[in-house]
């Protein structure tokens, strides 16, 4: 038996609701084929019984967490790709020119660097740096930021999850 005959249809219409709800909020649009949509939900749900998150569907996971933090979805790449193309890359996120049929659908380049180029950029800068009495927060999809001594459990603009947040270092060179 294969993870898409296991996948609940009543998961599929809760979370769907759920993320309908969430973008609605949060100033998004979710893609109006509402089976296509499913399907792609179904990839979310399958992913984080896979890997224990909901990593893009129309990606490959590295399979560890901290290497995909980029792609759990909403990826890092959405609100770039929905500025420049009107969708986000599995299509999921459109905006309202796509959702009401105003500009078509059209594949989107993948914006995701080489798991080379990841690694290089997730690293620290050491040199050149002011800490402030607080470290400050900055969530990598939205841009959110705040000061504080911990991330909050939930991005209070986009609702994702804590670990979404990076530090957020103040170079001075």
């Amino acid at each position: 038996m294969s993870y898409k005959d296991t996948v609940d249809l009543h998961d599929i219409d809760t979370l769907f609701d759920t993320l309908s709800q969430d973008a609605e909020s949060a100033g998004y649009i979710l893609n109006p084929d509402k089976e296509f949509t499913k399907a792609l939900i179904r990839g979310l749900i399958v992913n984080q019984e896979r890997y224990g998150y909901p990593s893009c569907p129309c990606r490959l996971a590295d399979q560890k967490k901290g290497d995909d933090l980029d792609i759990i979805c909403p990826c890092n790449y959405r609100d770039a790709d929905l500025n420049e193309h009107g969708a986000c890359y599995c299509a999921l996120y459109v905006t309202r020119d796509i959702a009401d049929g105003k500009r078509p659908l059209k594949p989107i380049p993948e914006r995701r660097p080489p798991k080379e180029e990841r690694i290089k950029k997730s690293r620290p800068v050491e040199s050149g740096t002011t800490r402030l009495s607080h470290p400050v927060w900055r969530y990598t999809v939205c841009g959110y930021l705040c000061a504080r001594e911990n991330p909050p459990e939930v991005c209070p603009i986009c609702k994702a999850q804590k670990e979404r947040f990076e530090e957020f270092l103040i170079n001075n060179a």
